[in-house]
């Protein structure tokens, strides 16, 4: 079997109607199904979503997946992250494919092992803190390399549904948490643990101390990284006045991505999962407001026509997720028919070990 990493599909792909397409999916799926999984985050189109074998938000989909040793080929239709936790989790056997090579994360990107061991020393020193007591959490949305300074340096990964707990236990094992890569999850989870303003510090990164005063890295018991989901950053305050204005009963629900000026104005905040469960379980007749990705709002307001269902933000379409296209996946589908692997996704042995103890750590807490 070769291997073959490429962005390019070529016209071949490109030039062919949707219809054909999703036609020639369809068929290559079922002519390839005792071998493959199709995984799909929630933010995908819907037309890759719904050739989907899973479904969900990242790491539940690489979870999952690990549990089906049986499929030879897992196809990740999100982005690389994801499909690095994917590999991280999966049997040896198994291979990892991202249709597209270009789908990343900016907020993963904007927290490098680089930047993070460059940071640690200067951090420990700057707020007179031994390194051995300085705890990493890092969101899952962050890459393998990431996760495993994380593992070898005893912290956590967390997801946006248990960040709090996560950082709870952080606060508990040492002096200073060192949370990245984003910092509105870092800091909404910080807020809701009853931390003041002044305990919770943003590091700026390529800034001597972070941008930081000796005083301030002194009282601070969380410093966040300054990344941030650009998706995310795109629902406003205003956006939740206009919309108390234009629906006084619909309930506002947002990610907890969200800066945290948005999360004090909103009804809700919660996961992914959390969202989808609460508008799920709402009255007939009732309406929502959402503020996350904007393919999921739709996918919601078409599977709950019962309910009246509009996104915070109409501008909150993640790019990198939806550079995976159909063309994509057909592309992938039919190298394997024929004996190729394309965009194999494989974290190096080492890492992947470091970056495991990081994700074991979570679910110990």
């Amino acid at each position: 079997m070769s291997y073959v990493q490429q962005i390019d599909i070529g016209a071949k792909y490109l030039g062919l109607t949707p219809e054909k397409t999703i036609e020639r999916i369809g068929a290559r799926k079922k002519e390839l199904a005792d071998r493959i999984l199709i995984l799909g985050h929630h933010y995908q189109q819907d037309d890759v979503y719904q050739f989907a074998d899973l479904s969900g938000d990242s790491l539940k989909l690489s979870r999952e997946a690990a549990k089906i040793i049986d499929k030879e080929f897992l196809i990740f239709c999100g982005v690389h992250f994801m499909a690095e936790a994917a590999d991280i989790l999966a049997a040896e056997r198994q291979i990892v494919i991202l249709p597209h090579l270009d789908a990343g994360c900016p907020m993963a990107e904007m927290s490098t092992r680089g930047a993070v061991e460059a940071a640690w020393p200067e951090l420990a020193q700057a707020a007179k803190v031994s390194q051995d007591r300085i705890i990493p959490v890092t969101y899952v949305n962050s890459s393998a390399t990431v996760k495993a300074f994380v593992g070898e340096h005893g912290g956590s990964v967390c997801t946006s549904s248990n960040a709090n707990k996560v950082l709870e236990w952080a606060l508990d094992s040492g002096d200073l948490v060192f949370f990245f890569p984003d910092q509105h999850l870092g800091r909404n989870a910080s807020f809701q643990l009853g931390l003041s303003e002044d305990e919770v510090v943003l590091w700026k990164r390529g800034e001597p101390m972070g941008g930081c005063s000796a005083k301030e890295l002194e009282n601070a018991r969380v410093v966040l990284w300054d990344g941030y989901c650009e998706v995310h950053m795109r629902s406003f305050p205003e956006h939740v006045h206009q919309w108390r204005v234009q629906d006084a009963n619909a309930t506002i629900i947002v990610h907890p991505e969200c800066r945290n000026e948005v999360l004090r104005l909103a009804d809700l905040s919660g996961s992914t999962e959390m969202i989808i469960s609460a508008v799920a379980d709402g009255k007939p007749g009732s309406s929502w407001v959402i503020g996350t990705e904007i393919n999921l709002v739709h996918r919601l307001a078409r599977l709950h026509p019962d309910k009246t269902i509009h996104s915070l933000s109409e501008s909150c379409l993640c790019p990198t997720m939806d550079a995976v296209k159909p063309a994509n996946l057909l592309w992938v589908l039919d190298n394997l028919a024929e004996g190729r692997v394309v965009n194999r996704i494989q974290v190096p042995p080492d890492i992947a070990r470091q970056a495991r103890k990081s994700l074991d750590q979570m679910l110990a807490i």
